[in-house]
């Protein structure tokens, strides 16, 4: 998934305000052979020089390490997991030497998967979450990023076309804010429409957007940045209208929004991340509000692109423009609130 390491350190940066506290909302954790990315990755990254406290697992191709079992059970046995990991992380953040929580960043929330379509078997399946995951289970993410252009991907499950507009999915996320549970939205720009009708069905659960919505530069909006920003923030607009979403503010440097980052020779610069992603984080701050938005690194997938330390002065070079106490909700108060992270 990620580039050589080597790759990645030909850019080295100073560390732009070191003692903010941070909780990284979204990363993942998995053990494919090809492409792992475990606990030690992960404090790796985390420990680079920024101050991450706290993170959110979030839910990602389950079958990576539970190959056999149903959907379900694969998504119940990935929160187990993510639990595990945050158990062990507890364990080696009191031994002698890993007092630093930089260096071992603790997992504060889980957000696992369920198929919220199969609305009868899902409150025993919420259950089972709830059990496994320890006190941290906080909501499910049930990925419905489609689009008709075969130069797109659509996402690991093959989400049908429709996925927001269907009566038994439109339950299973109504179920999730009865049970005081999030929805994690993970759809392209061309979703998000559907994503805002969604909400407006549902108003008492929390949806949290992942990735801006997905603004897509590949297939047929290959070099078609302005106008998939017009678009983008026309929906984006309307989607901040219903009070009960959300916004991660990162992901813009995977490869489906086009900017090239993982082709280059070498890595781009903080700056030059600032330079081409600050009009969407902008956009988003402006209509949402800081206490609707919160940074993600999103790694590994973003590894691809970006070291985790660039990413992060990205960001912090972005929010300069912000009071303290808004940054501080753009770097952390909005994730706790959100996930209920202690």
């Amino acid at each position: 998934m990620a580039k050589p390491s080597d790759w990645l350190e030909r850019v080295r940066e100073n560390i732009v305000d070191p003692e903010r506290s941070i909780i990284d909302a979204h990363h993942h954790l998995w053990p494919d052979p090809e492409h792992p990315y475990e606990l030690a990755d992960l404090w790796q990254d985390t420990g680079s020089g920024h101050r991450v406290e706290k993170t959110v697992f979030m839910e990602f191709r389950p079958e990576y390490s539970h190959q056999t079992d149903s959907a379900t059970e694969r998504g119940i046995n990935e929160t187990r997991d993510a639990a595990k990991y945050a158990a062990q992380a507890r364990v080696e953040a009191d031994r002698d030497g890993h007092s630093d929580e930089t260096m071992v960043a603790q997992i504060g929330a889980i957000v696992g998967y369920a198929d919220l379509t199969e609305v009868d078997g899902l409150s025993d399946t919420l259950d089972a979450h709830e059990l496994a995951g320890d006190g941290l289970f906080r909501g499910i993410r049930n990925v419905a990023n489609w689009h008709a252009d075969e130069g797109v991907r659509n996402g690991y499950t093959d989400p049908p076309p429709d996925l927001y507009a269907r009566e038994e999915f439109r339950a299973g996320v109504e179920l999730l804010g009865k049970r005081n549970l999030s929805f994690d939205a993970w759809n392209y720009h061309t979703q998000i429409k559907g994503l805002a009708e969604l909400a407006q069905t549902v108003p008492q659960t929390m949806i949290v957007l992942d990735h801006l919505g997905g603004p897509l530069g590949i297939g047929p909006y290959r070099g078609l940045h302005d106008s998939v920003f017009a678009e983008w923030c026309e929906d984006i607009e309307r989607l901040a209208q219903c009070e009960n979403v959300v916004v991660k503010l990162g992901g813009l440097t995977m490869p489906l929004t086009g900017f090239g980052w993982h082709r280059r020779d070498f890595p781009a610069t903080s700056d030059e991340l600032v330079q081409a992603h600050s009009r969407f984080y902008a956009k988003a701050v402006n209509v949402f509000g800081v206490d609707r938005c919160m940074f993600e690194s999103n790694f590994p997938v973003d590894k691809l692109s970006v070291s985790y330390h660039v990413l992060w002065n990205a960001f912090k070079k972005f929010a300069k423009r912000y009071t303290q106490t808004e940054q501080d909700a753009l770097f952390g108060g909005t994730a706790r609130r959100v996930y209920r992270i202690r």
